[in-house]
């Protein structure tokens, strides 16, 4: 069962059964009430006549009368007064009657009562009252008057009244069962609105939103299932993205190992099967050991590189850059003097909150590369200021349209240069993601034939 149709028949029956009791119980007041107020009119009525016949009888004229003379003085004095629904008893014998009932018990001490004694009886379909009253004479007799009233009229006003008051309340049921079912449903018609959207993000279509018209509740679970639903999207196409990075990865990585196995094994065939000198067999495993330490590097840096992908936690300290400039120099420099290459270096900067060492990695890789790019006699510079950290070189720059491919993996603007310095691609691409992780980027600003700089800018 849908959720608007149960909440529709919950509000429903919640409804109907409260209106239903007050309903009831308003009904059996007013019927009580209806029933007492005509009980009293004709309490009233029989305290009048009770009143005017004790008058009437009190000077016993009847006292040495014939007892049929008697009786008919009594069928006088009760029809004089118009009291043609009453009972007249004298001494507990009823001497006159002038309704069409019997009066079973009128010895009954309770229709003598001063205030009056009222019962109603259902005799077949009617209900009858009786209202008994002493009659207030003077004489040495005991006089008791009985009035007997049909009130079935009174019983089917109340019939009449709760029967209508019934359709009224089913016609009131039916409308409010309707305006009931249709304002929950247009109510809760966003969040069939929301289930659409999620199911259609289910089936791949992660662009799907539902629509927010309304500021209550369903209005604020729309905007945060879209904020959700924004926040899944954007995951699901760095995901995308960085499987397809994998996979140009791993796709250039096989590119990249193929020609150094090729020259491997051809050296390896060569050693197995031609007769070498000795010299020619030196050059050969020269060859095959410089071959398999470019193959080693390679894996090394891609490990490096998909494993900053995978853990993007970093150990984040205040560290002098002053310190790590002399640590990068003190590393760099015997292999930079051996090609003749100069390397100068100027701090400004004072402490800043890094990962030590994937940043001198990172300075590291940047001074590797200018140097690659150097030639004997040139200087490279490494300097910091504000938020700067730049590497500059005076080598071979790099041509305008290659700048924006250079930090691809793989990707090398001089592939036979450098591999003959060793270089495997990732350099550039390390050094990107390093920055990227202490919330800086990668400038890269180069002419060919002057040089290169490289700096990485940090946000703040």
């Amino acid at each position: 069962m849908k959720l608007w149709v149960k909440i529709s028949l919950i509000t429903v029956v919640t409804i109907l059964t409260c209106t239903g009791i007050s309903g009831a119980v308003s009904i059996y007041h007013w019927a009580l009430y209806n029933r007492a107020k005509t009980v009293e009119s004709y309490e009233r009525q029989v305290r009048a006549a009770a009143y005017a016949v004790g008058k009437e009888l009190d000077y016993e004229p009847t006292a040495h009368f014939h007892e049929t003379t008697v009786r008919s003085y009594y069928h006088y004095v009760i029809q004089k007064f118009g009291l043609s629904q009453y009972i007249l008893i004298e001494a507990d014998e009823v001497v006159c009657n002038k309704t069409p009932y019997t009066l079973e018990n009128p010895a009954d001490s309770r229709w003598g009562q001063e205030e009056g004694y009222c019962v109603v009886q259902k005799n077949n379909d009617k209900y009858i009252l009786l209202i008994g009253q002493k009659v207030p004479a003077n004489g040495n007799k005991d006089y008791k008057l009985v009035l007997v009233q049909d009130i079935s009229f009174v019983y089917e006003d109340i019939r009449r009244q709760a029967t209508f008051d019934l359709m009224v309340y089913l016609a009131t049921a039916l409308v409010a069962v309707l305006l009931v079912f249709a304002a929950t449903h247009t109510a809760l018609r966003p969040l069939l609105a929301l289930q659409r959207a999620a199911q259609a993000i289910s089936d791949g279509h992660l662009s799907s939103r539902a629509a927010v018209r309304r500021k209550d509740e369903i209005g604020a679970m729309a905007v945060a299932f879209n904020s959700m639903a924004d926040r899944i999207e954007r995951q699901v196409n760095e995901l995308s993205e960085e499987s397809g990075r994998r996979l140009q990865m791993l796709g250039s990585l096989t590119h990249e190992m193929k020609t150094p196995m090729t020259s491997i094994m051809g050296y390896a065939d060569s050693l197995l099967h031609v007769k070498l000198s000795g010299e020619q067999k030196e050059s050969a495993l020269r060859h095959i050991y410089g071959e398999c330490g470019r193959l080693g590097r390679l894996s090394s840096k891609l490990m490096s590189l998909i494993g900053m992908y995978d853990n993007d936690s970093i150990d984040m300290q205040e560290v002098s850059v002053q310190e790590m400039f002399k640590n990068v120099v003190s590393l760099e420099q015997s292999c930079l003097e051996q090609k003749g290459i100069g390397l100068e270096y100027r701090c400004e900067m004072d402490r800043r909150s890094l990962d030590r060492d994937l940043f001198e990695s990172l300075l590291i890789n940047l001074v590797d590369n200018a140097a690659k790019a150097s030639h004997a006699g040139q200087t490279i510079w490494l300097t910091a200021q504000e938020n700067r950290i730049t590497v500059r070189d005076e080598g071979c720059g790099i041509a305008r349209e290659e700048i924006g491919k250079v930090t691809e993996a793989f990707y090398m603007v001089d592939k036979a240069r450098s591999r003959q310095a060793g270089g495997c691609g990732l350099g550039l691409a390390l050094c990107s993601r390093i920055a990227s992780l202490h919330g800086a980027t990668l400038q890269i600003e180069s002419v060919e034939g002057k040089g290169t700089e490289v700096s990485v800018v940090f946000s703040h």
